[in-house]
């Protein structure tokens, strides 16, 4: 039996995961601090690490359609078993369904907002959708921020907890030990 550590994430998953998470902080912080009283240019920063976001999400989707089987992350009827999982769990499959439904959401409602102001790109047309339909782009948006605020909280818990501190390390390094595979997961259902 090897001691080598085991590949859970590569670099580039890595990478995005960080980039994600720079991002999503930056747009929470760029579009709330200013509804706080704390004022800033933020405009800028929010719609260009917006773009950023659109980007390495596009990226990732891409890389899982070409590289990656995309049932890792489907909900499935062996993800209720008492069994162990494979590579992700059911909490982990759930959290990540959910961050992908929040961020396409502030993703989608994100690039219609960002007809409404001046970039270099292109003149704002505020008058592109209905008022009322605007109102539903704002509040889908919102709703879409508020809910990353608790996802994000969750996440962070979980990643610091003693039993779960091995997925932390290996989304900063990459790797965890043939014992924690062995304990955690299912050889049937992953093999790094």
């Amino acid at each position: 039996m090897s001691d080598r550590p085991l590949i859970r994430h590569l670099r580039t998953d890595r990478i995005l995961h960080w980039v994600f998470a720079a991002c999503v902080m930056l747009l929470l912080a760029t579009g709330i601090l200013p509804k706080l009283g704390i004022e800033f240019a933020w405009l800028e920063m929010h719609w260009i690490a917006g773009l950023v976001l659109v980007v390495a999400t596009l990226l990732h989707v891409i890389r899982v359609v070409v590289l990656k089987p995309l049932r890792n992350m489907l909900i499935g009827s062996r993800d209720f078993s008492a069994g162990k999982p494979g590579k992700f769990s059911l909490a982990q499959k759930l959290m990540h369904n959910g961050v992908a439904l929040l961020a396409l959401t502030a993703i989608v409602t994100g690039l219609l907002m960002m007809v409404r102001i001046d970039t270099p790109l292109w003149e704002r047309n505020p008058y592109w959708l209905a008022a009322d339909t605007w109102g539903l782009v704002y509040v889908l948006h919102g709703l879409a921020a508020l809910c990353f605020v608790s996802v994000i909280m969750l996440h962070i818990y979980f990643s610091l907890r003693p039993e779960k501190r091995l997925y932390l390390r290996a989304m900063v390094k990459g790797w965890i030990t043939r014992d924690e595979y062995e304990r955690e997961h299912d050889p049937q259902r992953w093999q790094p």
